[in-house]
Order: structure tokens, then C-alpha cells, then sequence
């Protein structure tokens, strides 16, 4: 769905205090957070927005998304 929120906390809601702790200690975890929110909000943005931007390029920033979550919830796994 076009425009849909993605963002940590909103993908992860039963790992809420799990996601504040690791943001808090871990300041590898809290930059992977940061650009996977930033990155998603870029995303929503040229969805709602249909700003000019190739297909190539909006499937590229979605993988990159993809493998920040990725990598987040591996490091939640793990915590």
C-alpha cells in the first residue's frame, strides 16, 4: 500500500522497549534505526507525493530499507 508507515517501532510493536533499550546502548543499532526511519519517510513521502522518480530507484531505496530492517531485527533477536 502507497504511503504506508514502515518505521521501526511501527513494523516491531510488541518489541517496543527491546528497540528503546538497544537505541539507548547501542549506537551502532540507533544509526541502523535512524536511516531505516529516515529512509522509509523519504519513501512515504515521494509515494504520496508521486514525485518524479524512476522505478529502478524507488525498488533500490525499498531494498535498502528491506536490509536495514533486516539487520535490526536480527540485532532484537539476538538481544
Amino acid at each position: 500500500m502507497l504511503g504506508e508507515n514502515h518505521s521501526i517501532h511501527h513494523e516491531f510493536p510488541n518489541l517496543h522497549e527491546k528497540i528503546d533499550h538497544l537505541t539507548r546502548e547501542d549506537p551502532v543499532f540507533r544509526d541502523q534505526v535512524l536511516q531505516h526511519d529516515k529512509l522509509d519517510k523519504q519513501i512515504r513521502g515521494l509515494e504520496m507525493r508521486e514525485s518524479p522518480v524512476g522505478d529502478e530507484q524507488m525498488e533500490t531505496m525499498k531494498h535498502q530499507r528491506l536490509q536495514l530492517k533486516d539487520h535490526i531485527y536480527q540485532r532484537l533477536m539476538k538481544a
